[in-house]
């Protein structure tokens, strides 16, 4: 894994992560309802962070602060040990990001489908956040 700032954090604080995750998912449902596609986005995107925060330190203690978001799919690949399944939620982290910087930094208005797309990528991750709490035994109201 690449050098990746890392911060520690309790096992106990993972909750709030998948809190902030849910609200973001939530949002992001609620800006594409309305068509407001870069929203929509952009929620989805931090509900992919945030869940991702949560799964790292349900397991490992620890999460990424590095202003490089895509080291924090790294530390998730590295907490489930390289597991198929930690790699694949690690891409589709890495696949939201990616949609961050073209809605982010470019000028350029998001498609309908990158934004269907995207905020069906974070409930997903939500959703697996969530299941990986709860394997945790930590609490996931």
């Amino acid at each position: 894994m690449p050098n990746v700032k890392l911060q520690r954090v309790e096992k106990a604080r993972a909750p709030g992560y998948l809190r902030k995750a849910r609200q973001f998912a939530e949002a992001a449902r609620q800006q594409l309802d309305r068509d407001h596609l870069e929203a929509a986005l952009l929620c989805a995107v931090h509900a992919g962070i945030s869940s991702c925060d949560a799964v790292c330190v349900a397991l490992g203690e620890r999460r990424s602060v590095d202003p490089d978001h895509n080291l924090a799919a790294d530390l998730l690949e590295s907490v489930g040990q390289d597991s198929d399944e930690f790699h694949q939620k690690a891409n589709q982290l890495r696949q939201l990001l990616a949609l961050k910087n073209l809605i982010e930094y470019e000028d350029k208005p998001a498609r309908r489908t990158e934004a269907d797309s995207g905020v069906a990528r974070c409930e997903r991750l939500v959703t697996w956040a969530v299941d990986v709490l709860t394997s945790a035994r930590l609490p996931v109201r």
